[in-house]
């Protein structure tokens, strides 16, 4: 049975080391809707270090283990240090496309889209990308970055798509009734 794969990416406005009150709020709101994203129906696994250890370190010195070596697009052109990256990435497994939509656009996480741009610069590139895997694969952060670069350069196809112009696993297109920021939930239909 094939899974959805998600990749997301941002570019910050201030460097993830910055003591400011708005990082601070960035991380913690990040964490809790991590947690509550991760208890949703539908939702299988997300990349996570396997070194738990990281003190000083940043995402591209991490063990990712399954999930790959850390990259990111090519138009990122921040810091990659400790003190200067600027950057927030996740990827992540889905059952389907509903269940996705669902946990992205309601709680804690639906709040955080709500002050995206308080956090993130707008870069005139896609912020997330999503495509079919067969089940048991795991998707790395290259495929991510791949994808990504696809959608932008591209527009959605069943190689890399969005919310608003999505594929069913088989390829052809679909829909996500309700997608989008306004939406509180969702139909998805051939």
């Amino acid at each position: 049975m094939p899974h959805l794969a998600l990749y997301t990416f941002g570019v910050l406005k201030s460097p993830l080391a910055d003591p400011s009150p708005l990082t601070r709020e960035f991380h913690e709101s990040g964490e809790a809707a991590y947690r509550e994203i991760a208890q949703q129906p539908g939702y299988l696994a997300r990349a996570e270090s396997t070194d738990r250890s990281l003190g000083a370190r940043t995402d591209f010195d991490a063990d990712w283990g399954d999930w790959g070596e850390f990259v990111v697009p090519a138009w990122y052109g921040k810091g990659r240090t400790v003190e200067t990256i600027a950057l927030a990435a996740t990827l992540s497994l889905w059952a389907d496309l509903r269940p996705a939509f669902d946990a992205i656009y309601s709680g804690l996480h639906r709040g955080a889209l709500n002050r995206r741009y308080d956090w993130f610069e707008r870069t005139g590139h896609p912020g997330h990308v999503f495509w079919w895997v067969s089940g048991g694969v795991i998707p790395t952060w290259q495929d991510g970055v791949s994808r990504l670069e696809h959608l932008h350069d591209h527009g959605s196809a069943p190689h890399a798509f969005t919310f608003q112009h999505p594929f069913a696993a088989d390829g052809t297109p679909t829909s996500v009734k309700g997608a989008g920021p306004g939406a509180t939930g969702c139909t998805v239909q051939p």
